[in-house]
């Protein structure tokens, strides 16, 4: 045993297996038996680190001292970065939710487009409301419009909610408070700035591509009406809640723009104006992601929440249930990181190195690979992006990479994460079900729409990091 470790620890190939390995196994507990992906990562983690001869005072730590542990080390190192952020972008989507800001952007765009610009409407609704909204969620509540307008335009459903569909997933993809594009830039220390910026300059061209060019192709070949009892369901939704006052597009829209405008003038604050100044001083709080959502979560308490009728008691409320499913994914999230904390603690990521160098392949590109090949075998976006950004984060280490070009890795990532959604997604039945669009049909579109999404905006990617 003492031989076979010695080898591990010295040789590529046997680091590079023991990786693959590694992978396999956690794979197999997800896919075939079914355990949670939390659970997986916890137990491939250890698996590994025992196989690869890590002393276990290193892995779990000891009863004198665990906080330098790879344990404790790797949950708390990502966790302490990214969970307040998710959790207040929850909260803040959660309150746009219910105030009924969906509905109101998604109307005024209906309007200012008329009904044949309509599933344009749509798609650039998806784009806006996705920032602050988790992808299923936008789905739940702007389905029903999607009902409504495509029957409205007397056209197929699939031309209203690819649209839709595309801009909810770029942003949710791609741009912060999202845990895929948080829990990434934690992993390889990035500043959420700039994956605002560099997300931002792929996940347009890619929206653009997918959810208008192809949205408009596919929707016109794929010829299927609105199933009568979701636009029953949908008309009574709207009968219920005309007595309810809505916000002012204005508002909404200041409110989801305010943490993204905060994050980017602490990220420019930081680089254009003297170092040291008072002004840097407050752009840099201001801009701080956790500090930003906070303002931007308090502002929409009050302007969305108390001064519309809601209670302290209904705010607790609406907090209290948008935040249960953060768990899983916080632990999810936390899991991979002290999986990829195993992985650098081995000396994969200097293998991983080494092989990349001697081969030629850049960073990127492996990054994406590796993303799409996780998702199309699992299905969970999430898990793809903490397993990828653990085996990467050690190939970024001391190799000089600028802010933007971290980014632009971490939107790679990003964007294999979304590729090729199948029937082990989520995802992929929600859309089925929710749009009555049958299985063979929702391949052709959505599969397809996702792969294009994904490309695209890994293309772009590929294209900017040859000039930053």
């Amino acid at each position: 045993m003492p031989g076979f470790t010695h080898w591990l620890q010295h040789d590529t190939a046997g680091l590079l297996t023991l990786s693959a390995v590694g992978i396999a196994l956690l794979l197999l507990l997800i896919i075939k038996y079914k355990v949670e992906p939390f659970i997986s990562l916890l137990i491939v983690g250890l698996l590994v680190a025992l196989a690869a001869g890590l002393p276990v005072e290193k892995i779990v730590g000891s009863a004198q001292k665990s906080s330098s542990s790879l344990l404790e080390g790797g949950f708390g190192g990502i966790l302490g970065h990214i969970a307040a952020i998710i959790g207040l972008g929850t909260l803040l989507g959660a309150i746009l939710e219910a105030s009924g800001g969906a509905q109101v952007l998604t109307r005024s765009l209906l309007r200012a487009f008329g009904e044949r610009r309509a599933p344009l409407a749509m798609g650039l609704s998806g784009l806006i409301f996705g920032i602050p909204v988790f992808f299923d969620i936008g789905i739940f509540v702007l389905a029903p419009l999607v009902y409504v307008a495509a029957k409205q335009g007397g056209r197929s459903i699939v031309l209203y909610s690819m649209p839709l569909l595309a801009g909810l997933s770029v942003m949710h993809a791609f741009m912060p408070p999202h845990p895929g594009p948080v829990a990434v830039a934690g992993l390889l220390g990035v500043s959420l700035g700039w994956i605002i910026i560099m997300g931002l300059a792929c996940a347009l061209p890619a929206w653009f591509v997918g959810g208008v060019l192809f949205s408009s192709w596919i929707g016109k070949r794929i010829d299927l009406p609105v199933p009568a009892e979701m636009l029953a369901a949908a008309e009574k939704a709207k009968e219920q809640g005309e007595d309810r006052p809505e916000p002012s597009l204005g508002l909404v829209s200041t409110i989801i723009g305010i943490p993204l405008v905060l994050i980017l003038l602490g990220t420019f604050g930081s680089i254009a104006l003297p170092k040291g100044s008072a002004v840097v001083g407050v752009t840099t709080f201001l801009g701080t992601p956790a500090v930003a959502l906070t303002i931007a979560v308090l502002l929409a308490f009050w302007l969305l929440g108390f001064r519309r009728g809601l209670s302290r008691k209904d705010i607790a409320e609406l907090s209290a249930a948008s935040l249960r499913p953060v768990a899983m994914i916080l632990l999810v999230v936390g899991a991979g990181g002290f999986f990829g904390a195993v992985l650098s603690a081995t000396g994969v990521g200097k293998a991983l190195a080494d092989t990349l160098s001697s081969a030629g392949l850049p960073v990127i590109a492996l990054a994406y690979v590796i993303s799409c090949g996780l998702r199309i075998a699992q299905g969970s976006a999430t898990v793809a992006i903490v397993t990828t950004g653990g085996i990467v984060a050690p190939l970024v280490v001391d190799h000089g990479y600028s802010q933007p070009q971290l980014a632009l890795i971490a939107v790679s990532i990003a964007a294999g994460s979304i590729i090729a959604s199948h029937v082990n997604d989520g995802g992929f039945w929600i859309v089925s079900r929710y749009f009555g669009i049958p299985v063979k049909e929702t391949l052709k579109s959505w599969t397809a729409l996702e792969t294009i999404l994904s490309l695209v905006g890994f293309g772009m990617a590929a294209l900017l990091s040859v000039v930053v």
